[in-house]
């Protein structure tokens, strides 16, 4: 099992070095360097291969290995990140959006190629859950290290150097997946072999994967779920930070009480969430910590009428976004503890594309509302737009509360999930 863990924890973490490179490093320079709140939120469109993995996840299913999937797209990173050393962001912003839309590329074919392995990986409810909490932590690690870390150093470092250490990192990753013995592991291999066989005929009926997907008991609720939890939350999480940088910190500050202490209360509530889900049955959790995460917006959306700066608002601030970012870690373990046992109720040959399915909507839920969030609150202010995303928020809570009792989450219902 530690070996599972190492193997997926480490193809996570590198897996989110993209994403704390946009979504920590790139907006905070951007509103350094004066553009809008709606232009930074645009940027997000950068992440448009994660909606579109869907159409690719059959190929990886079925063509190929997941060893050479994965070691080709760890060095097509590593070459794009040395691709960047090149360039300076300053002269060449359209060069930078370029190789950050090849590493998201890259990042998703990965993805579709390492959920498929944990699928076949992990086995009972205990190993779920310390599978997704290895791919959530993992994830959310390789965002500090990105986003927090490196945003902090750049200035003494540069950009070339900066871009030259995550080659190595990529480089080095790529060598250890050519001779990881965990995808010798057996079941693995039978799941290829199922894929490979079966899908051939089908990928050129996609119709047919469809009623395959849609068939599976519990997809379309958690279609419904994945789309619409974060939404509050992501306008909360990637909003606040910038609030704050208009009348409360400088950058440097941001970046370490945002992309460091903030993300490390995070990994804090993924890690928590993987531990409590052998002990407590997933339905229950949710509710609990559903109504707790609108709670703390009510919280954080009551900080939004101080404008003058002093070091108790800096304190409720930091305070404010770390139970916020400790409360979506746990949130986000428990969502892709859910897919995951939705997805192993399907036949083994569309379960990655099953799985990448539910993964692409999540991404997309998050990506199209993070992309007009910044427009909300240009055009009607923080207070306005923090209701909104309260109103959002509890509207989750109500949906998932309600499916506790009467829908997807009943405990006879996830019972029935294969142990």
């Amino acid at each position: 099992m530690n070996d599972k863990l190492v193997f997926l924890g480490l193809l996570y973490f590198v897996q989110g070095i993209p994403y704390g490179l946009q979504s920590s490093l790139l907006p905070v320079y951007l509103r350094g360097a004066g553009h809008s709140l709606t232009r930074i939120g645009f940027t997000k469109i950068l992440y448009f291969p994660w909606v579109l993995k869907v159409l690719w996840a059959p190929l990886v299913d079925r063509v190929g290995t997941k060893r050479r999937w994965l070691v080709g797209t760890v060095s097509g990173l590593a070459l794009t990140c040395l691709s960047s050393a090149a360039l300076a962001p300053e002269a060449h912003i359209w060069g930078v959006a370029g190789t950050l839309l090849a590493m998201n590329t890259f990042a998703s074919v990965q993805d579709i190629a390492v959920d498929g392995a944990a699928v076949g990986l992990l086995k009972g409810r205990g190993e779920l859950g310390l599978g997704n909490t290895a791919q959530v932590v993992g994830y959310k690690a390789g965002s500090v290290f990105a986003g927090g870390g490196l945003l902090a150093v750049i200035d003494v470092a540069g950009w070339s150097w900066m871009f030259m250490l995550l080659t190595f990192v990529y480089a080095g990753v790529a060598l250890y997946v050519w001779g990881a013995p965990v995808l010798d592991d057996e079941n693995v291999k039978q799941a290829d072999g199922s894929r490979r066989g079966g899908q051939g005929a089908e990928a050129m009926m996609p119709w047919r994967i469809w009623r395959k997907l849609m068939a599976v008991p519990g997809t379309p609720w958690t279609i419904l779920y994945v789309l619409t939890y974060k939404l509050g939350e992501q306008g909360a999480v990637t909003m606040f930070p910038l609030f704050l940088l208009d009348h409360h910190m400088t950058a440097r500050e941001l970046s370490f009480w945002n992309g460091v202490v903030a993300m490390g209360f995070s990994i804090c509530g993924s890690s928590l969430g993987g531990l409590l889900l052998a002990q407590f049955s997933i339905g229950a959790m949710m509710r609990r910590v559903f109504v707790l995460r609108t709670i703390s917006m009510v919280f954080q959306s009551s900080l939004l009428t101080v404008l003058e700066p002093s070091p108790l608002m800096k304190g409720m601030a930091v305070l404010s976004m770390s139970v916020q970012h400790f409360l979506g870690g746990l949130i986000t373990t428990l969502t892709f503890t859910t897919m995951m046992h939705c997805t192993q109720r399907a036949e083994e040959s569309i379960q990655a594309t099953h799985y990448s399915f539910l993964a692409t909507l999540e991404v997309l839920g998050k990506l199209m509302f993070s992309a007009l969030a910044g427009g909300v609150v240009d055009w009607f202010g923080f207070q306005v737009a923090f209701l909104f995303f309260l109103t959002l928020s509890a509207g989750t809570a109500l949906h998932v509360w309600t499916a506790t009792f009467t829908g997807a989450l009943r405990e006879n219902q996830l019972k029935e999930q294969p142990k």
